[in-house]
């Protein structure tokens, strides 16, 4: 029988050190020579083929006021692009159909139906619809101009504003902007002199109350639904049960029945004809 005999060395720690060493001197000298050489005029970007596509940047300044002109038109219609969901949700009547639809979903006690996307997108095609005749004054009145270089771009900021003025005028209450005037401590104005800065926050103020007191008027039968459910309950000694889930299949028989939908989205749209 032959005996394997193994022989293990280890190397000490001096040398393992020295051997890192050495290894970390190539590697420097490896990235140096790489360097130097791509540095070289030999392997220097050759130019482009003449069949190639170029572009060029500059980043110089530019004196020519028409290009000055430009560069600033393009910055505002920018920072009108970012703000248009804003304008969206306070210069129409987005506000007031949000609002009132998800007083119904709470009211119903409901937790995810319908879904934020069924309400939002309910709520803007809703939006259209109201604002189609007030976006057609738009573009009868400065847009189709404005495409046609007939006016410029201020007489177009000031001829689309005065639909919208009318629209947001029309929907709000006199209380609230004689109170936006008098913060802004400007005296009577006309109608057709008022600025947008006063317009808007006052509009915006006047729909949040409606659409509060319409979610009020909502609330009132499903909340007589929770208060009968919770005393027949209690009379029969049952404190126990929840009372939501007694009420919530009665508050959804009472909403089919009466065609809820139909009544909320026609009273919706009936309280802008005002």
């Amino acid at each position: 029988m032959r005996v394997l005999n193994l022989e293990f060395t280890h190397a000490s720690p001096d040398h393992c050190r020295l051997k890192s060493r050495r290894w970390a001197v190539w590697l420097v000298l490896g990235v140096l020579l790489g360097l130097c050489w791509g540095a070289s005029p030999a392997f220097a970007q050759q130019p482009a083929a003449p069949g190639g596509a170029s572009m060029t940047i500059s980043l110089g300044g530019d004196t020519d006021p028409a290009n000055v002109s430009t560069a600033i038109q393009i910055v505002v219609l920018m920072t009108l692009l970012t703000l248009a969901p804003s304008f969206l949700l306070l210069m129409t009547s987005f506000t007031r159909f949000a609002i009132v639809l998800g007083f119904i979903r709470s009211a119903i006690g409901l937790q995810g139906a319908p879904s934020n996307q069924i309400i939002v997108g309910m709520s803007l095609f809703l939006t259209m619809f109201i604002m189609t005749p007030t976006a057609k004054r738009v573009n009868d009145e400065a847009l189709q101009p404005y495409m046609n270089k007939e006016i410029s771009t201020t007489q177009f900021a000031e001829r689309a504003s005065v639909p919208m003025k009318t629209f947001m005028v029309r929907q709000t209450r006199p209380s609230e902007i004689d109170f936006f005037l008098g913060l802004s401590g400007q005296g009577p104005t006309a109608t057709e002199n008022l600025p947008i800065t006063v317009v808007v926050p006052a509009f915006v103020l006047s729909e949040l109350r409606t659409a509060f007191q319409m979610g009020f008027l909502i609330y009132v039968p499903f909340l007589v639904i929770d208060f009968l459910v919770s005393s027949t309950l209690m009379s029969m000694g049952m404190m126990m049960m929840p009372p939501m889930m007694i009420s919530l299949p009665f508050k959804l028989l009472l909403f089919v029945l009466v065609d809820g939908w139909h009544l909320i989205v026609r009273s919706l749209v009936q309280s802008f004809a005002s």
